[in-house]
């Protein structure tokens, strides 16, 4: 394999996973947003009481899903979204049955998993995460989170 291509495509890696965080997290907040506010299209019920479990589900995809946007704590945020969707898909969905094509947990399926690509990859280029490292690193603080002058 041409070692050009490689670095040409490891130079895109980082841009293409922000977009894929950046997207995921806007088509995940209308999950949320129309739990809570029937917006931008409301449910048969209407808006569910935010002290259950679907209001719940509605402030994690709602709030969780602006930090994932944003890029800000990506990691942990990505790992309780990823647990939700989990969550989501063997309480609600698979007790419907095997296929997810059949038992409709397709997207709590892709959510889950794209959440945990990003646990492992992190938030890409294009995130608050990275600004911050990028400035603690020009400002000479340690990486242990202790914010404690390395000189």
């Amino acid at each position: 394999m041409d070692t050009n291509a490689v670095v040409a495509s490891n130079r895109w890696a980082s841009t293409v996973l922000s977009v894929l965080r950046v997207v995921a997290a806007f088509l995940f907040i209308a999950h949320g947003t129309q739990k809570l506010f029937g917006f931008p299209a409301g449910l048969p019920q209407g808006p569910v009481p935010v002290a259950s479990l679907a209001g719940v589900a509605g402030i994690l995809e709602t709030g969780g899903g602006l930090l994932l946007l944003v890029g800000l704590l990506s990691r942990p945020v990505a790992f309780v979204l990823c647990g939700e969707m989990a969550v989501a898909y063997f309480t609600q969905h698979a007790p419907q049955g095997f296929w997810p094509l059949l038992n409709g947990g397709e997207l709590a399926a892709l959510y889950c998993f794209i959440f945990l690509f990003v646990v492992a990859a992190g938030p890409g280029a294009w995130s608050l995460d990275a600004v911050i490292r990028s400035w603690r690193v020009r400002h000479g603080y340690t990486r242990d989170d202790r914010w404690v002058r390395s000189h």
